[in-house]
């Protein structure tokens, strides 16, 4: 590992993560289709670069994100990177996806929402398969939440605490998955399923941010109550923390409201005061708190990786933090780097 991606313990799981995790739900070709080759090669230059947590789910692309790091992954021993997937989605071959898909690109098998017993592992016996090995490190239950649950939120959690859930803890008391957890955009959620069950690890997604911190109030400190070590998604928010107030960024996967933009632009103004890119302000954010553990980040090519780690190695100064806070842009006790 290289020096600038230091590990950090993923809390009681006792596995040790990069910093930085390499995210996979781009490779499914989310806003476009991709360059396989190119893909493939984003994958093998974050383990080149020290990266050692490789995040994937069976809903990115329908299956091609798993394929894809299956591919890569091969490449280099099974015992240099940690490995991450999910449950709640099994995928029928024989039947061609509904129109509307999230992913522009990706395969072509239609998803069925699944959150008992057997169909998590189902589902989890279909990763093994698109990945090509015979176990995974973490295994985490997704999208039970609001957004994407919408009013079967209530029956889909009692299904998947009644079913998926020990399905999953079987898999760890078996030795087949190290840890188990849950994967979702939404913190209050993450904060029901961290009382609900023993997990070990939990990846949130966009709700701990430069931009926004719903998870600062509940959630991070029922995680370090219960020592549940955090996988931090979605710290550009979808794109907008790279790119800046610019017409192609993305907020939650969509076009941003004016005030998410407003709101970017002025932090913008004060990263550009200090000389500081917005998107390395953004990265280097999260770490500030005790209990996050590494991000996720996504990239389609490998320079994208790069830069990421470079930027995670570049300094912020402290007193960027404190103008941040003096506009009223952060609170006065969230914590920074």
């Amino acid at each position: 590992m290289t020096a600038s991606l230091p590990p950090r313990v993923l809390g009681r799981s006792g596995i040790a993560v990069s910093v930085i995790g390499f995210g996979g739900a781009p490779l499914g070709d989310l806003y476009g289709p991709l360059d396989d080759a190119a893909a493939i090669a984003s994958v093998g230059a974050a383990h080149d670069a020290g990266i050692t947590l490789f995040d994937t789910s069976p809903w990115y692309g329908h299956g091609l994100s798993e394929h894809r790091f299956g591919t890569a992954l091969r490449r280099v021993p099974r015992d240099s990177y940690v490995l991450s997937t999910k449950v709640g989605r099994w995928f029928d071959p024989r039947q061609q996806r509904l129109p509307g898909s999230r992913f522009a690109g990706g395969f072509a098998h239609r998803p069925v929402f699944d959150y008992s017993y057997d169909g998590a592992l189902r589902a989890f016996e279909q990763s093994l398969l698109r990945l090509g090995v015979d176990r995974v490190d973490i295994l985490l239950l997704h999208d039970l939440d609001k957004r994407n649950q919408g009013d079967l939120l209530e029956t889909r959690f009692t299904e998947a605490m009644d079913g998926a859930y020990r399905a999953l803890d079987r898999l760890r008391a078996d030795g087949v998955v190290r840890a188990i957890g849950v994967g979702l955009n939404e913190a209050d959620m993450c904060a029901r399923f961290a009382r609900a069950g023993d997990f070990d690890v939990m990846l949130l997604a966009g709700r701990y941010s430069l931009l926004e911190q719903p998870a600062l109030d509940e959630f991070l400190p029922l995680a370090l109550e219960k020592r549940i070590g955090i996988m931090l998604g979605g710290v550009f928010n979808s794109g907008i923390l790279a790119l800046g107030a610019v017409p192609e960024a993305h907020y939650n996967y969509v076009a941003p409201p004016p005030e998410v933009l407003e709101r970017v632009r002025r932090l913008d103004a004060v990263c550009r005061a200090h000389d500081v890119p917005l998107a390395r302000a953004a990265l280097h954010f999260p770490l500030g708190h005790p209990a996050i553990s590494t991000l996720v980040l996504g990239a389609v090519v490998p320079d994208e990786v790069r830069r990421n780690v470079a930027a995670l190695a570049a300094p912020v100064p402290a007193a960027l933090w404190r103008d941040i806070k003096s506009q009223g842009l952060l609170g006065a006790d969230v914590p920074t780097p």
